[in-house]
């Protein structure tokens, strides 16, 4: 980094920041350039300076009982932020400006902003049991602000919000990501991270993703973390940060990024956006060998991904995001060791398809009286103002176009065609018990999910129930849908 001129963030777990070599290191680098912040894994000497008993089968639990504020009461909570940052400022002699982990409860990001004014904090990507700990369906990637009773679920409005940015770690591959390993217990990854030998740590996976990350349009702003979470050494990082850190600067000298600290990252955030802002990240090149396509939309209202393969369209996720939905650790303490945070499903292309069969919205048509997936060309996108993207999908099955429009609070689908062609969107999932849905009306879908109820609206076009064994059916008024988001 240092020969590169690459600045950066070290967050330290306790155990970390008490060891003296670290702190002769990390003391020595330039203030202007580095940060150094906390990462918020609890192992046993900080548990212990806490005054509480602990429960871990090593000094280092990953256990999501005892490894992580999940595992402890609030008001053990605040105990163990008061032991870390009071040794923080002694050592360093300030409190830290960002605080990360793989999950931050809202009680605790709550107590560290007010008491110690922390600025920025970030979480895992998305992710299924892996390690033990599920983060499914929240604001993929970038930054958001979360809601006061559910760190995990980004909040409609300022009142409900706690205003500390938390950006998505780890970099993931917005194609193959939401799909690994599907049919098994945990997700694998593939991520920006260097250890991993498809991923970060591969030159041509490397230069494809940043590539699209720099040059594909996107809404807002675009961003991802480079670097490496936990205890993996140089030996398994080495290739893969030599590899990184020359792009990362000849991107940054074409002033094509900016490379900054998480510090600094939250004040432009907080400066620029009273509200979780809208964003995306899209791809319109894959990586050799495939032809796969595809975009991430998200508002503080929902997310949506969008799928091309095989030249025809999946729309693989949408999850609604709700201030109200109460997590359960908020008021009590974990007691399994393993965690699972959601929001909102309407369509899930991970927990509710089978490997041989995947979930989604499918684009369909009868031609003919037969049922055709509709097919076309390349998707070309393009942001429209500042909060929305534009998607115009060239067609071959007819002679036309689609016309997506994709909204902070709503998704537009209009096709543009002199043909006329019996066209609609029909959900597809094998996991038939896995469905929220409790009732189809011809505008609006009833779901239930943790306790609670929701409803998933259709302002142009009809829901219905159709009879070839799909879930619900969506049909235009005027060759247009209009779904309602919010």
């Amino acid at each position: 980094m240092q020969r590169y001129k690459l600045g950066g963030t070290f967050l330290l777990q306790y155990d970390a920041l008490m060891e003296p070599k670290y702190q002769q290191l990390l003391k020595k680098l330039p203030k202007n350039s580095f940060e150094i912040g906390a990462w918020w894994e609890i192992p046993q000497p900080l548990v212990e300076k806490a005054g509480l008993k602990w429960r871990g089968r090593y000094p280092w639990d990953w256990h999501a009982d005892v490894g992580f504020s999940t595992g402890y009461t609030p008001a053990e909570r605040e105990l163990l932020i008061d032991a870390y940052m009071s040794d923080f400022k002694k050592i360093f002699g300030y409190y830290p400006k960002s605080v990360a982990s793989w999950f931050i409860d809202a009680h605790s990001l709550s107590y560290m902003h007010e008491k110690y004014h922390i600025i920025a904090s970030a979480n895992c990507k998305d992710q299924y049991g892996t390690d033990g700990y599920t983060l499914w369906g929240g604001y993929w990637n970038q930054a958001y602000y979360p809601s006061k009773i559910n760190s995990y679920m980004p909040a409609q409005y300022e009142s409900a919000q706690i205003p500390v940015p938390i950006f998505r770690m780890l970099g993931s591959d917005p194609i193959r990501q939401y799909d690994q390993d599907l049919g098994s217990q945990r997700q694998g990854v593939i991520t920006l991270e260097p250890v991993y030998n498809f991923g970060g740590g591969d030159s041509a996976w490397v230069n494809w993703f940043l590539k699209s990350f720099v040059n594909d349009p996107s809404v807002g702003f675009n961003y991802t973390q480079a670097g490496q979470e936990n205890s993996f050494t140089w030996d398994a990082m080495k290739k893969g940060f030599e590899i990184q850190m020359p792009l990362l600067a000849k991107l940054r000298n074409e002033k094509k990024i900016r490379v900054e600290t998480l510090e600094a990252s939250g004040r432009w955030f907080r400066d620029k956006y009273s509200v979780t802002p809208a964003t995306s990240f899209s791809v319109s090149k894959d990586i050799a060998g495939s032809n796969l396509k595809t975009t991430w939309y998200n508002s503080r209202f929902y997310r949506v991904n969008l799928l091309w393969e095989n030249n025809s369209l999946r729309v693989r996720d949408i999850h609604l995001f709700n201030e109200k939905l109460l997590s359960i650790y908020e008021k009590q303490k974990a007691t399994s060791n393993e965690c699972s945070f959601f929001t909102l499903p309407v369509v899930d292309g991970y927990l509710w398809s089978e490997p041989d069969k995947l979930a989604g919205l499918r684009l369909k048509a009868n031609v003919n009286g037969n049922e055709v997936n509709i097919e076309g060309k390349d998707p070309v996108f393009r942001t429209t103002g500042t909060s929305s993207m534009h998607i115009s999908w060239p067609l071959t099955t007819v002679n036309g176009s689609f016309e997506i429009d994709l909204g902070e609070q709503q998704i537009t689908i209009k096709l543009v065609s002199a043909a006329a062609i019996d066209w609609y969107f029909d959900l597809d999932a094998p996991k038939k018990d896995k469905l929220p849905f409790t009732n189809v009306e011809s505008k609006a879908i009833h779901c239930s999910f943790e306790n609670l109820e929701y409803t998933f609206k259709v302002n142009t076009g009809t829901f219905s129930k159709p009879v070839n064994g799909s879930v619900f059916r969506v049909k235009p008024q005027s060759n247009q849908i209009r779904l309602q988001l919010n």
